[in-house]
């Protein structure tokens, strides 16, 4: 099977019309947001979206498909009434990704402020196992992803082994696994840059997430330093992180599983095109 390059697309016109958008830019897998990123309330999801999604998917060869949680979703807050809101909303977000017939569903961990974050990580494990509850699943290739974030003081998910650690405690309840972010792992602190620097890097998944937990790589180069953590993406081979360490992700074999899908700038038209075709040259003939 081909690797799988992609780039987060809009949803104009009926969501089932990112999967033609996907081809038409030269991907094979995409993400998108299954409702509005910055409200709690989502509309119904429109079932002939869903069948034509499904259908175009399966003529066009595009998967996995892979949606992202809403940015207002904390799962770990320490405010009850916001905390019940994050699980219902998300409760939301993996019925709307079953009814798409989506493959992954990548969640942000949240911010555990006022709390410790033995506290937050306790919360996110509970409040994500409520919004599950009887959800009908099986059968289906869907699975939840935990994505690991720029490390912000408060932030969950900031380190491989926070990323372990949730996924530990949620692998009772929920199909789940990860999601790692390149320009988060940069500013979090982690050297993908230097030779060494990949090399105990990816020890250092080996020895938390493990490799084949990593189902998608969000491929971002990023505006600032490695260990700002200051989350904020630069189209692919224009930032601090530069064309090389992508070059090396998308051609390890212990990632041959992943899909590997671009969340950079649309500053102009045709900047989606532009980082898939940026990642899709990358790639090394076998």
């Amino acid at each position: 099977m081909a690797k799988r390059i992609g780039v987060h697309l809009g949803t104009a016109g009926g969501a089932s019309n990112a999967v033609q958008r996907a081809r038409e830019i030269g991907a094979n897998t995409f993400q998108m947001f299954s409702s509005s990123p910055r409200m709690w309330r989502a509309p119904q999801v429109d079932p002939k979206q869903c069948e034509r999604m499904r259908k175009l998917r399966a003529e066009l060869d595009v998967g996995p498909l892979v949606i992202h949680t809403s940015y207002l979703v904390n799962v770990c807050s320490q405010t009850k009434e916001f905390r019940e809101k994050s699980v219902v909303a998300f409760r939301g977000e993996i019925e709307r990704a079953l009814a798409f017939g989506a493959d992954y569903l990548v969640l942000h961990p949240g911010s555990w402020k006022g709390m410790t974050r033995d506290e937050g990580l306790k919360l996110a494990a509970e409040s994500i196992e409520k919004a599950i509850d009887g959800l009908p699943w099986e059968g289906t290739t869907f699975t939840i992803l935990i994505e690991n974030t720029a490390g912000s003081e408060c932030s969950l998910g900031g380190s491989f082994d926070q990323v372990a650690e949730l996924v530990a405690l949620l692998k009772a309840h929920a199909p789940v696994a990860v999601c790692l972010d390149t320009c988060h792992t940069h500013v979090s602190g982690y050297d993908i840059v230097s030779d060494q620097g990949y090399t105990d890097t990816m020890k250092q998944i080996a020895a938390t997430v493990g490799f084949k937990a990593v189902r998608v790589w969000h491929c971002n180069d990023a505006k600032t330093a490695r260990g700002s953590k200051l989350d904020r993406h630069e189209h692919i081979g224009q930032g601090t992180i530069g064309v090389e360490p992508f070059r090396r992700l998308l051609n390890d074999e212990r990632f041959a599983h992943a899909a590997f899908i671009a969340e950079t700038p649309v500053d102009e038209e045709g900047d989606e095109e532009r980082n898939v075709r940026a990642l899709k040259s990358l790639v090394q003939s076998s």
